[in-house]
């Protein structure tokens, strides 16, 4: 069986001792250079490709997230979060005419207390949108009003 196996891995070194020197010299350059040339042509398109295709994802889950239901339809709404630490959270959410005021751990969410009157809500309705993707969406042409 080890002979088998050392036939095997000696059978590619001995095709390249078998190859005249003189031809392995004088048609080295130009198989380099073109395949040089052919793999940075293979790997540009290759990158073009997952580009696309990441382009192409991206738009198809907006229009997937467009199609579902509207936040109007929503039985149960998020009104605010906030991190106590790494791993911990309080969450105010609202159901039906309830608010009620969640905490989030691994593991488990308790209910820490029902609001008997709802918090009032922020009269503005436009979300905060991160420096970066205001930029982005800038240079993409696309307006913060044109969502609306």
């Amino acid at each position: 069986m080890k002979r088998l196996l050392w036939a095997l891995l000696a059978l590619p070194l001995s095709v390249l001792a078998a190859e005249p020197a003189t031809t392995a010299a004088t048609a080295a350059a130009p198989v380099v250079s073109s395949g040089v040339a052919g793999q940075l042509t293979q790997l540009v398109f290759g990158l073009l490709l997952v580009l696309g295709l990441i382009f192409f994802l991206a738009w198809l889950l907006r229009r997937v997230q467009q199609a579902g239901p509207a936040g109007k339809g929503q039985v149960i709404e998020l009104i605010g979060s906030r991190a106590l630490g790494p791993r911990d959270r309080l969450m105010l959410v609202q159901v039906g005419n309830e608010q009620i005021l969640l905490g989030l751990s691994p593991g488990t969410i308790t209910a820490l207390h029902v609001l008997k009157e709802p918090v009032p809500m922020p009269a503005t309705t436009e979300k905060a949108t991160p420096e970066f993707a205001q930029h982005l969406l800038k240079m993409l042409g696309k307006d913060q009003k044109d969502k609306k």
